[in-house]
């Protein structure tokens, strides 16, 4: 089996309790802190900035995967990498200089990632893939949670699996927007590896059991050992 990675998106947690809804889904086994970052400009949302990446970095050692959904991008990459973010993945449609961002990215010491709409083309991957260190699909429109799963999502993940697969280098590759027990199988077969879930996750349990994700993390992964 893959070395597969769960990623639970905070944007479907419950934010009067954030810290202890963090907590959890890590001691539940989830691999990585998804945080959707949204501006009301580049999608139709407002969300959360880096003094919540900042205030949540103590609470866990996870890596913290910040997805910029913002215009632009460069003046908010060096305040989420001083806040503790990981990895900062941004859309091609929201810079004008696409290999600096991804070199600015870098050069705060974060992993880099590019992030592909359902209607983003992947020509982009033509000219920095060999700069990337994560590609995220996106298998929604971005600007909102609790979205269904966009089937020609899974062509494109083939593709991008294909061309990261020829490159010969560790690029991890996401995919984000529908994902539940019943289709991460297949989304895993079409060449994911580390996949976002915030509804199918957060949406799970009841606040008053401390192990309300672990069924559900848990059924996530016996999928992916079906693969």
């Amino acid at each position: 089996m893959a070395n597969y990675r769960i990623a639970p998106s905070i944007l479907s947690a419950n934010f009067a309790k954030l810290g202890e809804e963090i907590t959890a889904v890590i001691e539940s086994g989830a691999d990585i802190i998804h945080f959707d970052v949204m501006d009301n400009h580049y999608v139709p949302n407002l969300t959360i900035g880096p003094l919540v990446c900042e205030a949540i970095r103590p609470l866990t050692e996870a890596l913290i995967d910040v997805h910029l959904m913002v215009e632009p991008v460069d003046r908010i990459v060096p305040d989420f990498a001083k806040a503790g973010a990981n990895i900062i993945s941004f859309h091609p449609e929201a810079s004008r200089h696409i290999d600096r961002t991804i070199g600015l990215i870098h050069e705060q010491g974060c992993k880099a990632g590019l992030v592909f709409n359902p209607a983003t083309p992947l020509h982009y991957l033509d000219h920095v893939l060999d700069k990337l260190d994560l590609v995220l699909i996106m298998s929604v429109n971005p600007g909102f949670g609790g979205q269904k799963f966009i089937p020609e999502a899974l062509q494109k993940l083939t593709a991008v699996r294909r061309r990261i697969d020829a490159s010969g280098r560790d690029v991890i590759l996401e995919i984000d927007g529908g994902v539940k027990v019943d289709n991460i199988a297949e989304i895993a077969r079409a060449g994911a590896d580390t996949f976002v879930a915030g509804s199918a996750i957060y949406g799970a349990g009841r606040d008053d059991d401390p192990h309300r994700y672990d069924s559900i993390i848990a059924a996530l992964r016996a999928e992916l050992a079906r693969t």
